[in-house]
């Protein structure tokens, strides 16, 4: 693997290039992408995510050209902090799901199709991960942020919003480029997310089995040892989160 390339515009496709934040970590990978996305020829930019409020990499996205717009794919400080700073500098609008991340127009909805950069961009609501996750998509093209990465699986906050997400993800033509929250690109997002939903279902099975042998009431760090004893313990905290996330899921199947 190549070294991350902080504070270098990275261009991904004719409407897509990518800025690494400097902040990786086990959760974040090499760091948070955050979009700058624009059609050829347009002069406005629209920054999707642009991370914490780290000053020297939100520098780097006022300096990508007019900011017409920032976008944010959900609530977490690695993706959405930076944006009262960047928007106060480029003088553009904040839109987010959730109301309270918004400044200077309301928040997006499920199906909206937002105007900007000369990009015609769908907003798809895609919970799990968190429940005002979205996912954005340009014709051939979709930012996933933290519901599908490029490396990896997600930590979840709701296990059924996230299978019913993965199931309507697979239902993408193939060969969609998906721009995921960290890591690289993915070639063909519809291939990930059956990968991903086979995934979990492999988890959900573990953790029925870990039941059967712990029995109903262990709790998610009992079953983290056990099903997750060969990985990384630095893993284990998020890994204790999908799994709480995993019981409360089969639990209300049993409606225990």
């Amino acid at each position: 693997m190549s070294e991350p390339a902080y504070g270098i515009l990275r261009e991904v496709s004719p409407i897509a290039s990518v800025l690494l934040e400097n902040n990786p970590s086990s959760m974040t990978l090499e760091g948070t992408n955050s979009w700058v996305l624009n059609a050829p020829g347009s002069l406005g930019r629209v920054v999707v995510d642009p991370g914490h409020e780290d000053a020297d990499h939100l520098r780097g996205l006022v300096d990508v050209g007019p900011v017409e717009l920032i976008l944010l794919t959900h609530h977490h400080p690695d993706h959405a902090e930076g944006a009262p700073w960047l928007a106060e500098r480029v003088g553009a609008p904040v839109r987010a799901f959730d109301p309270a991340l918004c400044s200077g127009a309301g928040s997006i909805v499920d199906g909206e199709v937002i105007s900007a950069g000369g990009l015609e961009i769908q907003v798809v609501h895609t919970p799990g991960h968190t429940a005002d996750s979205v996912s954005l998509r340009i014709d051939d093209t979709m930012l996933t942020g933290d519901t599908v990465l490029g490396r990896g699986t997600t930590v979840l906050h709701d296990l059924g919003d996230y299978l019913r997400t993965l199931r309507s993800l697979i239902e993408l033509p193939d060969g969609i480029l998906g721009l995921p929250g960290h890591g690289p690109e993915l070639p063909d997002l519809a291939a990930t997310a059956r990968e991903y939903l086979a995934h979990r279902e492999q988890r959900l099975d573990q953790v029925r089995s870990a039941l059967s042998e712990l029995g109903e009431d262990a709790t998610a760090r009992q079953i983290v040892e056990l099903v997750y004893a060969d990985v990384d313990q630095s893993l284990w905290l998020p890994a204790e989160w999908s799994v709480q996330a995993q019981l409360e899921y089969l639990r209300s199947e049993t409606g225990a």
